[in-house]
């Protein structure tokens, strides 16, 4: 059986509806979907993720905004990056100190959680090792897709200075996920990268 890691956003949590679609529609096609709970403290997440990614070898790796950011990281898998947050340390110290309620249920029962200034200096850290030791054959497991209308976060020129403008997509939608765009453009390109044919 094919699998797929769905890494959410941020203040999100395995349980989102996003992967919880994506599980719908796949599984009748012979395909997994696992999504865990992605830990708050950005150092303890991305060497949470690359240890996931080396114990379930996914077949193809799907993130979506601060999820993405880490998804970048996880070097030699498919990986499709939409509306990725490359810059969250900039974007939480403007607009997300403070008290933050998680949008979806956490598995250890967690309601909310705290950024302060440590957090921030860890994403700063987290993010100084995107986009290393990128090259061609890298390039080609990643495709970035970007909502026209995404008014939260825009990291479309980073993408295009690192991965190039044949492996960026535009779609007609804003940051956050809904069925339709799940629908019309994510599980599309899934679907052609696990080469599943109806």
């Amino acid at each position: 059986m094919k699998k797929v890691l769905y890494i959410h956003g941020f203040a999100s949590a395995g349980s989102t509806g996003s992967a919880t679609q994506m599980r719908n529609h796949l599984y009748p096609k012979g395909v997994q979907v696992v999504s865990p709970d992605v830990p708050v403290n950005p150092n303890e997440a991305i060497g949470f993720l690359k240890t996931f990614v080396e114990q379930e070898q996914p077949d193809l790796i799907v993130a979506t905004s601060m999820g993405a950011l880490y998804g970048e990281q996880l070097r030699g898998k498919k990986r499709i990056l939409v509306n990725p947050s490359f810059h969250m340390a900039r974007l939480l110290t403007f607009r997300g100190l403070g008290r933050h309620e998680f949008r979806n249920k956490r598995q250890d029962g967690a309601t909310h959680f705290k950024v302060d200034k440590a957090m921030i200096q860890a994403f700063q850290q987290v993010e100084a090792e995107s986009f290393k030791g990128i090259d061609d054959k890298e390039k080609a497991l990643v495709w970035g897709l970007f909502g026209t209308q995404d008014n939260l976060v825009n990291c479309q020129s980073d993408f295009l200075k690192h991965y190039g403008k044949e492996r960026m997509r535009l779609f007609e939608g804003e940051h956050f996920l809904n069925d339709k765009v799940l629908s019309k453009v994510v599980m599309p390109l899934v679907e052609a990268e696990l080469e599943i044919h109806n």
